[in-house]
């Protein structure tokens, strides 16, 4: 243990540990699952395979449901739809979010002043009210979901791009770029940016987990996949009425969807942290 210790990078070394190798392989297995859920789950997600509510066993590990599915065919098979969907939300709100941000701590005065008041009307509005209000304007489906989730989070991104920016702006290394002739875009890409991003990284990872989770609350009302694709929160809503006979079909996506998000938040705070480094 002692020799790997001292032949293993440092950075290599992080991510070995524990506390951020097991999130990562949770992370991992549920992408893999995503991409490629056929090789996971060769069952078919939306047709009847065997005997309605069977419990886990080892033909079916997750069991079936009312209908005759293999639950774990549909918890694999609706990865593709909760993880594509949370990494539309997280890619929404870092692009605008860290946008609004960066222009408004970069330019200040009067463009800074109006951005934030539109970034306080948003965190003035619950998440879910807001989530709920954008998603019917679009229409149901995943990605009209996944684009509610993002909107929701752009403010979040927003106030810790333009605080990082702000606080970076006025280092000494940034005013010596510019007392050298630097121009204001240059500086701010070689200088500001790089040193400003690393925390909205954080944030992004963070943002993962909650919009899985935020996502999974919209299908779990009906606002996300329509039946019989498969999606976590639809397969924890289809579950509500068969708890006390058949807990499997509310508890083991249930615990999916818990284990994925603790996992994103877990690496979130390794990266801010810097542990994974």
């Amino acid at each position: 243990m002692s020799s790997l210790q001292t032949t293993t990078p440092a950075a290599v070394r992080g991510w070995l540990r524990p506390g951020v190798l097991i999130p990562s392989l949770v992370i991992l297995v549920a992408l893999l699952w995503a991409v490629l859920p056929s090789v996971f789950a060769p069952l078919s997600p939306t047709q009847p395979v065997a005997a309605a509510l069977q419990p886990p066993s080892a033909a079916h590990w997750f069991g079936t449901d009312a209908t005759g599915r293999d639950l774990f065919a549909r918890v694999v098979h609706g990865a593709s739809n909760s993880i594509s969907g949370a990494l539309i939300a997280v890619l929404v709100g870092l692009v605008v979010g860290t946008s609004i941000g960066v222009i408004a701590g970069a330019v200040g005065g009067v463009v800074d002043d109006v951005l934030m008041r539109f970034v306080d009307v948003l965190l003035a509005v619950p998440a879910l009210l807001l989530s709920l209000s954008v998603v019917i304007l679009l229409g149901f489906g995943t990605t009209n979901a996944a684009i509610a989730v993002g909107v929701t989070s752009v403010a979040a991104f927003a106030r810790l791009a333009r605080s990082r920016v702000v606080s970076v702006r006025v280092s000494e290394y940034v005013e010596a770029a510019f007392g050298s002739g630097g121009t204001f875009f240059g500086v701010l890409w070689r200088h500001i940016l790089p040193n400003s991003l690393t925390p909205v990284i954080a944030l992004a990872a963070l943002q993962f987990g909650s919009a899985i989770l935020q996502i999974s609350t919209l299908g779990f009302l009906g606002y996300g996949a329509p039946p019989p694709t498969p999606e976590w929160g639809l397969l924890i809503a289809e579950g509500r009425n068969y708890v006390a006979t058949a807990w499997w079909l509310t508890a083991l996506p249930g615990v999916i969807v818990a284990a994925v998000v603790l996992a994103t938040n877990r690496l979130s705070q390794a990266i801010r942290g810097g542990e994974a480094r």
